[in-house]
């Protein structure tokens, strides 16, 4: 006997349930994303191939940008406001609380102690420009770079009871002679381990 053959459908699938969804994830997304603030000291790091990733927290990070500018930064708002305390206890500077909260937001920064609250009373957009911060002092008769050092690794031992580490971040076209003296601050301090920020250098180099 034979078979019957039955008539063939097109199937059809409906996307709107798809499409639907996909929009709420993107609506998501984009609602709750930050946007990344430009850095107030951008720099060319040089390339490698070393993969070590830096820890996510008790970090200071110095960039060395052109002329030998210096910029500090730390994680942690804690530990930002601690160091700002002890800062302002040596230098004989006054901070309001307002100015503490504010400083305790700034990733990086490059100014003199005595101008610190003058560029954190700025908006974030006017505080990143180039120019509006001259560098944090680092020679022998007004080296706040190493006090800053010295005071962020005292707040990351009395506060988290851990060594701050640090992480040196220069511009690959900086002169060397920059870039030791700021090795040579942090061996003052008997600090002989830290990390250079280097760019991922391609397969084909």
């Amino acid at each position: 006997m034979a078979k019957v053959k039955m008539a063939k459908k097109a199937a059809s699938i409906d996307m709107t349930a798809m499409c639907d969804v996909a929009f709420l994830l993107l609506t998501f997304f984009i609602l709750t994303a930050t946007a990344k603030q430009p850095e107030p000291l951008p720099v060319d790091t040089p390339s490698s191939n070393v993969q070590t990733k830096l820890p996510d927290s008790d970090l200071a990070t110095i960039t060395i940008g052109n002329n030998g500018t210096v910029f500090f930064g730390m994680t942690g708002r804690d530990l930002r406001v601690a160091a700002l305390e002890a800062m302002a206890q040596k230098y004989g500077q006054q901070f309001s609380e307002e100015d503490k909260q504010r400083f305790a937001l700034v990733e990086n920064f490059g100014t003199p102690i005595q101008d610190l609250s003058r560029v954190l009373n700025l908006p974030s957009s006017e505080r990143n420009k180039k120019g509006v911060q001259p560098g944090i002092p680092k020679d022998s008769l007004n080296n706040q770079l190493a006090d800053w050092i010295q005071y962020a690794r005292k707040a990351t031992i009395d506060l988290h009871d851990k060594e701050l580490a640090i992480a040196i971040k220069g511009d690959a076209k900086e002169d060397y002679p920059n870039i030791k003296k700021v090795m040579d601050i942090l061996q003052d301090q008997k600090v002989n381990s830290f990390n250079l920020v280097t760019g991922l250098r391609g397969k084909d180099f």
